[in-house]
């Protein structure tokens, strides 16, 4: 990993257990701004428990306990004093299946930003929901019907509403889990060219199954096998000259 970036998230030992099961087995991990972070890695790896450790999901979880220390620009995200709802805006979430709320286009949009203040009257808040479906790649397709329910739209259009909504409330961080599963290539596609520009202004980090989408859209790829981090580098690096036999296996399809 490029040594001159600036790291956004670190992450330093850190274990997770659901009741008496440990998940996470003393994870260390340094993220970068402003790129894309691939976890890849066999189903329950530990790669989308690790992902919601960074905007405390898991807090959710009654038997979820996590040691260990995660860093966002420097400030421990599981001190005391940390108000999690505000953490949330930060570091925002989209979620494997589209899941637009039941309102319309704007009202999808607009719903987080009035919550949170962040715009002052109607003329900024069409600003702001014109800006984050533009940032979205979505503006020009729903521009006319944006009183319509954001549950119309098509599974690729939904999922790109969605990351329109995380943008909204400006977040510096964008977390995505398995966001192109549920979409067919076309719909794929555009949600990748919108990652490679989304990078320019916010970290993201990905989980993915799909190591052709890992090795197409991140710049850096962690590879995850039964909660222990394997391998961590830069992804040209990781798919074409891995140093662990493991990662060499996965990537070639001998095991996952």
């Amino acid at each position: 990993m490029d040594n001159k970036a600036t790291v956004k998230i670190r992450i330093r030992d850190l274990k997770l257990w659901y009741g008496e099961s440990e998940a996470l087995h003393g994870i260390t991990l340094d993220i970068s701004a402003n790129s894309v972070t691939a976890f890849i890695g066999p189903s329950g790896c530990g790669k989308s428990t690790l992902l919601r450790c960074l905007n405390r999901m898991n807090d959710r979880i009654a038997s979820c306990r996590v040691q260990g220390d995660v860093l966002i620009n420097d400030q421990d995200i599981y001190a005391a004093d940390v108000d999690v709802v505000q953490l949330r805006t930060h570091v925002g979430m989209v979620f494997q299946k589209p899941n637009p709320f039941p309102k319309s286009i704007y009202e999808n949009i607009a719903y987080a930003p009035r919550i949170h203040g962040l715009a002052s009257n109607a003329d900024e808040m069409d600003v702001l929901v014109e800006e984050s479906l533009k940032k979205a790649s979505l503006w020009d397709e729903v521009k006319d019907k944006l009183d319509q329910p954001g549950t119309a739209l098509s599974g690729g259009q939904q999922q790109r509403l969605c990351i329109a909504r995380t943008i909204a409330v400006r977040p510096d961080i964008i977390l995505m889990d398995e966001p192109c599963s549920a979409l067919d290539p076309i719909a794929t596609a555009k949600i990748e060219a919108l990652i490679e520009e989304l990078k320019q202004e916010y970290t993201i980090v990905i989980v993915t199954h799909s190591m052709q989408q890992a090795a197409r859209v991140s710049q850096q790829t962690a590879f995850f096998y039964l909660g222990d981090l394997i391998e961590y580098g830069e992804t040209g690096q990781i798919f074409t000259m891995p140093k662990e036999q493991r990662t060499d296996d996965y990537i070639t399809g001998r095991f996952g």
